[in-house]
């Protein structure tokens, strides 16, 4: 689930920080800007490891501060694929179930990886899997706050830096086909840079309650 990350990066002290341990202000620094965030192709940053090596430093005419190339390892969300999860249902929808680890939300179960036969219940908005016996069917809900145990099947990254505007909007004719004001930046702050995808389709899978009564 978490692994040790090599990584390099040029970090820049304010001097008013020149008083404090040179190792000690490069790890504030380093903790501020990749603490719980996700780096593309990487996983989600938790927190700075270690520093392996300091280069010389460096202040540049018009800024006080120094700069120093560090290479350090840092503790990363990054589960491999097949590895087995256990997380908390944050909610269901159309798409599928949406599962929490408590630091980490943008897990999804999609329907067709979900225990079978299952239906979604509309008025409810919860996932359910018909449980066949001897003495009939029985509805299994998945309902938001049981822990759930899922196979992690796939991760999808979105790099979501920002980028300039396209060449179409350039044109005379992009106050008429521009959509309304927001709603670009609304659809981007909806997509999750790292997201992961789950499957319960199998025995000993799916809610803890299942197997455990």
């Amino acid at each position: 689930m978490f692994v040790l990350v090599e990584m390099v990066d040029t970090v820049r002290i304010p001097p008013w920080s020149f008083h404090r341990q040179l190792n000690d202000a490069i790890a504030e620094e380093l903790n501020k800007k990749l603490a719980n965030k996700v780096v593309y192709n990487v996983g989600l940053c938790i927190c700075l490891y270690d520093i392996t090596k300091l280069e010389d430093s460096y202040i540049f005419p018009g800024d006080g501060a120094s700069h120093t190339k560090v290479h350090f390892r840092c503790v990363v969300f990054h589960p491999f694929l097949d590895e087995i999860l256990v997380g908390k249902i944050k909610g269901c929808s159309a798409e599928g179930v949406h599962v929490s680890l408590g630091f980490f939300d943008d897990i999804i179960i999609p329907p067709e990886s979900l225990q079978q036969p299952a239906k979604f219940d509309e008025a409810e908005q919860v996932w359910m899997w018909e449980y066949e016996t001897d003495e009939g069917a029985h509805d299994l809900y998945m309902d938001q706050g049981e822990e759930i145990c899922f196979r992690v099947v796939d991760e999808v990254f979105i790099d979501t830096s920002p980028s300039g505007p396209s060449a179409e909007k350039e044109g005379p004719s992009a106050a008429a086909t521009a959509p309304p004001a927001g709603a670009e930046d609304s659809a981007q702050q909806k997509e999750a840079p790292y997201t992961l995808i789950g499957s319960v389709s199998e025995p000993g899978l799916g809610l803890l309650s299942w197997w455990n009564s």
